[in-house]
């Protein structure tokens, strides 16, 4: 793996984005934290969005980011909305280590791009699920 493709699925400077989605249910990521404007599931919709995004940028089946697309949901979330945000999260992530593994000077660019706003997000949701005593413990301690 080249660092690309390590700082899409953190492992190195912070939680591998794995760990961070394991066992992840509609009952935590709905819960609403005191003080919060967001819950995690509008976090993981957020990261789904502006990911398939930045791909669709990087295939080049887009041109230039939609100025009018929401990248925040509009409206409050079900549990079949949430289920297929994360499964888009997750089909994204596989999507962008493949992009990744050799990427033209755009491509690279445009994911590295999204490997930081992703990073920032990534943090939200450790610290949503440190919150709800739901952390999962990372794969190995160094």
């Amino acid at each position: 793996m080249n660092l690309l493709q390590y700082l899409l699925l953190g492992g190195t400077a912070f939680r591998d984005v794995r760990t961070l989605l394991q066992d992840l249910g509609w009952d935590e990521a709905s819960h609403v934290h005191d003080g919060l404007p967001y819950t995690l599931a509008d976090v993981i919709a957020h990261l789904a969005m502006t990911q398939r995004t930045s791909l669709d940028l990087t295939s080049g089946r887009r041109e230039s980011w939609p100025e009018d697309q929401p990248v925040w949901p509009v409206s409050a979330l079900n549990e079949a909305d949430f289920k297929a945000h994360l499964i888009e999260l997750e089909l994204g992530l596989l999507q962008a280590q493949a992009l990744a593994q050799d990427p033209s000077g755009r491509a690279r660019e445009i994911l590295m791009d999204l490997a930081a706003h992703s990073a920032y997000h990534w943090g939200q949701v450790a610290l949503l699920r440190r919150l709800g005593g739901k952390l999962p413990e990372p794969a190995h301690q160094d």
